[in-house]
């Protein structure tokens, strides 16, 4: 099947994004390598500029949440990681960069491809009868004088069911071909997820950063499937033990967290766990 995938065009991509025809200051294609965003936090260390873009055609140790690592096919999916600099932005809201990234692949792949989509808490992007998981997005923090954030996505594209694996939680994968997306150009795909990242975290940075007078938390609220759902959260481990909410997730507050209902009825903000998605409290008994 590799063989007859079509690589990106590197030439084209770059007459598309990189400035003064786009927004973009650097766009790269490898052939393969371990992780974009490792790659890319490298570069940012190094001075690398704000909007410099690093594609894969194949990531061999590309990186998720919680440390997890997973493989890709070689031309199947689009592995794409973003420098950004947001000057003017307290460092305490970069975090809000992975939920703007969630918020921007919901509205292209919902729009470009025709697909059902919605987004998990915090940052996976389910789509279809099933809500499989067809993408994630990553947000890291590079340090220095000069403060950044590599924000790192990954769409499955073309891969066969033999060639995703679960994820956590038994969440079940899937890729747009999968699902009979309208658009599978995976160039076409990158072009309108650049363009749409650029205006989206321009009007973030515009506004400090503030996800309120931005929109983007209400935005983030208008398309997150977590939200109405029962839901059961795996917490971060304390001593060594591993513990769990139950209940509906409410809302996504100001400061991002998940706020889950519980059965006592009180509302837990959460600001970190693995989330997996029950049935919808409509349906609970």
């Amino acid at each position: 099947m590799i063989a007859d995938l079509a690589a990106l065009h590197a030439d084209a991509l770059r007459a598309e994004l990189l400035a003064p025809a786009g927004p973009y200051t650097a766009l790269d294609v490898l052939e393969r390598t371990g992780s974009t965003n490792t790659d890319l936090a490298a570069a940012a260390r190094e001075g690398a500029p704000d909007r410099t873009v690093l594609i894969a055609e194949e990531q061999t140790a590309g990186r998720g949440r919680n440390t997890r690592s997973w493989v890709s096919p070689a031309r199947a999916g689009i592995h794409v990681s973003v420098l950004l600099r947001p000057a003017g932005v307290p460092v305490a809201r970069f975090g809000w960069l992975m939920m703007l990234g969630g918020v921007v692949v919901q509205r292209v792949l919902g729009g470009l491809c025709g697909v059902d989509a919605v987004l998990k808490w915090p940052n996976d992007l389910l789509v279809g009868p099933d809500r499989a998981k067809c993408c994630g997005v990553l947000a890291e923090a590079v340090g220095g004088a000069n403060p950044a954030v590599v924000l790192g996505i990954g769409v499955n594209v073309h891969q066969r069911a033999d060639e995703l694996p679960v994820g956590p939680g038994g969440l079940p994968p899937t890729s747009l071909a999968l699902q009979g997306a309208e658009c599978l150009d995976r160039d076409r795909i990158l072009v309108e997820l650049l363009r749409e990242l650029d205006f989206a975290e321009r009007q973030w940075r515009e506004h400090a950063g503030d996800p309120v007078l931005s929109g983007l938390v209400e935005r983030y609220r208008q398309v997150c499937g977590t939200l109405g759902q029962r839901v059961r959260v795996e917490l971060p481990a304390a001593g060594g033990a591993n513990r769990f909410l139950n209940g509906v997730a409410e809302d996504v507050d100001d400061d991002g967290r998940l706020v889950v209902r519980t059965a006592n009825g009180s509302a837990q903000p959460i600001s970190a766990g693995d989330v997996v998605h029950l049935r919808p409290a409509s349906q609970a008994e």
